[in-house]
C-alpha cells in the first residue's frame, strides 16, 4: 500500500465550499490508477461547513487487506469514511475514489453502495419495529450479490438464535454483528467500520475480530476506524494516523503495536 500526504492549498475555506463546474468535469475525467491497489483514494479534500475536515489525503489498498485508519477524536476519520461512502456530509469538494479502477467520486451515496462500498456507521442504524432476519431480507437490495441469510448466520451464530428477536432488542454486541451482517447482506467489495469496538466489552470485541478476519478471508477489503488502537491494529495488516485532517503516518500495523512511542505522540487522549 502507497499513501501521500499531499500539502495543504492556501485557498481558504470559503473558496473551496462549492465545487466549481471544472471542477467536477475533471472529477469525471479523471485518470484511473496505475499499480495493483484495489482500492485508492486521491487528494481528498472535504468540509463540514466552513470547517476545513479532511486535507489532502491520499492513499491505496490492495484487495483483501484490513486497514486501520487511526487518531484522535477529530482528526478527521469518520468524515473520510464518509466521504468515501459518498455521503453528503461532511462535503467533498477535491479529489478521487477508485474501486477496482471504477470512478467512485462522481457517484451519489446509492450508487457507491451498489458499487459494492458499505459503511457500518458507529450508531448502527438497526431498522425498528423489525426482527433480526428482517433486517437482513430489507439489506438484499439485489437477491443473490450479497451473502445469503444462511451464509450470515454460519458467520454470527448469536444472530441465527435471535432470527426472530427485533433488532433493536439485541445487546450492543450483537447489535454490532447486526449491523456488519447487513453489510455483508449487500453487494460488499469494500467495508469500512466506524468505531466497531464502541462500548463493547472484551470478549464481545474479541467475537468481532474474528467476524472481520473471516470476511477478510473472503477477500473483502476493510477499512477500520477506531479509537482502540491496539485492538484495531492486533486485527489489521496495515496503519495509517490522521492528525488534524491531515495524514501523518503510514506503515505496518505490527510495527505501530511496538511503537509506543509514535502512538503516544498521535493517539494518546
Amino acid at each position: 500500500m502507497n499513501i501521500a500526504v499531499t500539502e495543504k492549498t492556501p485557498a481558504t475555506a470559503a473558496a473551496n465550499i462549492g465545487a466549481t463546474t471544472a471542477d467536477t468535469a475533471a472529477a469525471n475525467t479523471a485518470t484511473k490508477p496505475a499499480g495493483d491497489a484495489f482500492f485508492s483514494i486521491r487528494d481528498i479534500h472535504a468540509y463540514y461547513g466552513e470547517s476545513y475536515i479532511v486535507q489532502g489525503v491520499s492513499l491505496e489498498v490492495r484487495k483483501g487487506e484490513i486497514l486501520a485508519l487511526l487518531g484522535r477524536n477529530g482528526a478527521g476519520k469518520t468524515s473520510t469514511l464518509r466521504a468515501i461512502a459518498r455521503l453528503d456530509d461532511p462535503a467533498m469538494t477535491r479529489g478521487e475514489i477508485w474501486l477496482e479502477g471504477q470512478a467512485v467520486h462522481p457517484m451519489k451515496a446509492f450508487e457507491a453502495s451498489r458499487a459494492g462500498i458499505q459503511l457500518v456507521p458507529e450508531d448502527r442504524r438497526i431498522i425498528p419495529g423489525m426482527t433480526v432476519e428482517e433486517n437482513l431480507i430489507l439489506s438484499q437490495v439485489s437477491p443473490g450479490r450479497g451473502w445469503e441469510i444462511e451464509e450470515i448466520y454460519e458467520h454470527f451464530p448469536r444472530l441465527a438464535e435471535r432470527r426472530l428477536q427485533e433488532g433493536i432488542t439485541l445487546s450492543g454486541g450483537e447489535q454490532q454483528m447486526l449491523a456488519v451482517a447487513r453489510a455483508l447482506a449487500r453487494d460488499i467489495k469494500l467495508l469500512l467500520l466506524d468505531e466497531p469496538y464502541e462500548g463493547l466489552a472484551p470478549v464481545i470485541v474479541q467475537e468481532i475480530e474474528r467476524i472481520v478476519q473471516s470476511i477478510k478471508e473472503r477477500g473483502i477489503t476493510t477499512i477500520i476506524v477506531e479509537q482502540n488502537a491496539v485492538a484495531a491494529l492486533r486485527l489489521s495488516d496495515r496503519a495509517v494516523i490522521l492528525d488534524s485532517g491531515e495524514l501523518v503516518h503510514t506503515g505496518g500495523a505490527a510495527e505501530l503495536l511496538e511503537n509506543t512511542e509514535l502512538r503516544e505522540k498521535y493517539l494518546a487522549i
